[in-house]
């Protein structure tokens, strides 16, 4: 069947009231279905439901001599801290252990640069004139919203399938005031690149202006494969000491998706310099993190072979999720020429570039049809799609029966929105007409 852009403007209007007629009647469905996070669906949840009954007694809390119920080892317990290096590729003396949430410890990290500066700063990140940050693009929009909260000035990198465009992050880095990029180098948010290892050398050699440049590696799906086997990572910190800049990576991750996000245990990876510095500081902040979770998990998780285990059950989960939604987008949409995706192995995303000018229209749509999805432009520092066209889809919450449902929903949104653009109609001006 020919494309919209090949079909005669009478043949549009036809599939518009058709569309319409479709529409309505999932409207009158009085549908309330969430996509908009990438949240573990209850069966997830339920999966590893176990690990709270894995401490039984005040005397499972004691470990290594140390009562995990007490103050002490703020850098975390020596077992996971041995854990996360196992999972990352790197050194137990290279982790720093959290609570529940690697964002944390991001905007920990960017708050003590402009506080106090990183360990090479020449002064407090506050002191400066002005402030860069690089943003991959389509990106992770907590990411962008940390960094925009302390006024610096977001600039945009395009993302490729290999990663960001290194050409214009060598450029850009030139730039003294440029003090950091975001990254999420596997199954990157939202589109589920993956860094290719020319990317990753790339990163690891880079030779910023400003001494206190920060990468900062958001290793969030480091294991969260759901479409094939796991696929190893490069360590960068070592990469990066290799180069000569041992102190210019800060590598995050959690255990969010792998047992409770509200729930687990964070980490950040960095040279040893690099965490007795921020140890020093976080220490006048607390005293210790929740280590009886820690000693929960690492009992739970015990390694990465036994945590890869665990994902290949997450995976049996989330799969036929991610084959529903790109089933029903190649059924429905790819005939059309007004979208097109990329198929990820992993993470917890399909992202959807649609015509465009559609992508706002497309939500607005949806919305009033009972589905919700995160909102147009959030994807792009400022939440301002220069295309009005990336659309992020988080399978992972709804039961199978309720995202078949909203993913009908979404695809007859999505040609409206483009027949829309196509006719210069409004769905209130064909409304009148009937």
């Amino acid at each position: 069947m020919a494309t919209y852009s090949c079909r005669s403007r009478e043949e549009l209007r036809m599939e518009y009231k058709k569309l319409m007629n479709r529409y309505e009647a999932l409207k009158h469905e009085n549908l309330k279905l969430d996509m908009s996070r990438g949240k573990p669906s209850q069966l997830q949840l339920d999966l590893v439901s176990d690990m709270l009954t894995v401490l039984q007694n005040s005397k499972d809390c004691i470990i290594d001599g140390l009562d995990c119920r007490n103050y002490g080892d703020l850098a975390g317990l020596k077992c996971a801290r041995e854990y996360w290096a196992d999972v990352l590729g790197c050194k137990p003396s290279q982790t720093f252990v959290g609570g529940n949430a690697s964002l944390s410890l991001m905007y920990d990290l960017i708050a003590r640069a402009f506080t106090y500066g990183l360990k090479d700063s020449p002064r407090p990140w506050c002191k400066e004139e002005r402030i860069k940050f690089l943003c991959p693009s389509p990106g992770y929009d907590r990411h962008f919203r940390i960094t925009e909260k302390f006024g610096f000035e977001l600039i945009t990198v395009p993302m490729t399938p290999d990663g960001p465009d290194m050409d214009v992050v060598e450029q850009l880095v030139e730039d003294p005031m440029v003090k950091g990029i975001w990254c999420v180098p596997k199954f990157s948010n939202p589109q589920g690149y993956c860094y290719s290892e020319e990317t990753v050398d790339r990163f690891a050699n880079l030779k910023p202006a400003a001494p206190d440049f920060a990468i900062m590696w958001d290793n969030a799906y480091c294991v969260h494969e759901f479409d094939g086997e796991f696929q190893p990572f490069r360590d960068i910190i070592s990469l990066c000491a290799e180069a000569g800049r041992p102190n210019m990576v800060y590598e995050f991750a959690s255990s969010s998706k792998i047992t409770f996000p509200g729930a687990g245990i964070s980490v950040m990876a960095a040279s040893e310099e690099n965490i007795a510095y921020h140890s020093k500081l976080i220490g006048v902040q607390t005293i210790s993190y929740d280590k009886v979770n820690q000693l929960r998990h690492v009992l739970y998780l015990k390694d990465r072979a036994h945590t890869l285990e665990l994902m290949k059950k997450h995976a049996q989960i989330l799969a036929p999720k991610f084959e529903l939604v790109l089933k029903m987008l190649r059924a429905e949409v790819t005939d059309k020429g007004i979208a097109h995706w990329h198929h990820p192995q992993g993470g917890y995303f399909v992202c959807v570039a649609a015509m465009p000018g559609t992508a706002k229209r497309t939500l607005e749509l949806c919305k009033k049809a009972g589905v919700t999805l995160t909102e147009a432009g959030a994807t792009y520092p400022y939440g301002i799609d220069p295309h009005d066209s990336m659309i992020r889809i988080a399978p992972s919450l709804p039961p199978i029966e309720e995202l078949e449902k909203a993913m009908q929903v979404f695809c007859t949104c999505l040609k409206l929105a483009a027949l829309e653009k196509y006719l210069g109609i409004t769905l209130e001006s064909v409304t009148d007409e009937k």
